[in-house]
């Protein structure tokens, strides 16, 4: 590739970077519906042919806005889950990231409250890569299976609920008017929930198996 080729790359990927980032600004200040595209355009400032090289709508800026936004959440679980020892803590230490950053004006617009909406269930769904939240969950859950100190059970249901948990945390943060408060309060109710299901290695290793009643002798 030439270095006319290369600048020319450059300059889109730049490009790019600045409409997401004017975009999730204006998508969290104002909402999805009352952010326009002539309104990122002009803090972006680009052109409006611009835009539409990168994206084919408001809705597909939305969807870029929001994976940049959960890739920063997701990036914010795992600096967490790295100071934290053993799974037990890791994943203490990830709800606890998670919940801080539902204190984030961001996260709580884009991500808990236009996200569902705008996206529609499906497309939601698909946005929420493995890598992200409720992919690391599960990875947390499945280490802490391994380690003895999680009953040995399909991961995937439980971090389905788990993850539905925290979410509503989230959305009770984003709407209240005391939002410290109420973040310390969902603090307090996720470790208690984690409390019951994560235990030391001697009391947790059963297992989930058939069982038969004896053969008569």
């Amino acid at each position: 590739m030439s270095v006319v080729a290369n600048r020319k790359v450059e300059q889109g990927i730049a490009t790019r970077s600045e409409l997401v980032r004017a975009a999730i600004d204006l998508f969290a200040e104002r909402g999805f519906a009352d952010t326009f595209t002539s309104e990122v355009v002009a803090r972006a400032q680009v052109t409006r042919g611009a835009l539409y090289h990168h994206f084919a709508d408001k809705d597909g800026l939305f969807l870029a806005a929001y994976e940049a936004t959960e890739e920063e959440v997701a990036q914010r679980l795992i600096a967490a889950a790295e100071t934290a020892d053993g799974p037990d803590e890791r994943i203490r230490a990830g709800a606890a990231a998670f919940l801080d950053a539902c204190m984030d004006p961001r996260i709580q617009r884009i991500l808990l409250m236009d996200g569902p909406s705008v996206l529609g269930w499906d497309r939601w769904r698909r946005a929420d890569d493995p890598r992200c939240a409720r992919g690391l969950l599960s990875i947390g859950l499945s280490n802490a299976v391994a380690a003895g100190i999680l009953a040995n059970q399909p991961v995937e249901p439980l971090a389905e609920l788990l993850y539905g948990a925290l979410v509503q945390a989230g959305l009770a943060i984003a709407r209240a008017e005391v939002p410290q408060v109420t973040r310390r309060l969902m603090g307090e109710a996720v470790d208690r929930l984690l409390s019951t299901l994560l235990a030391p290695r001697a009391h947790n290793q059963t297992r989930f198996t058939a069982t038969s009643p004896a053969d008569p002798e």
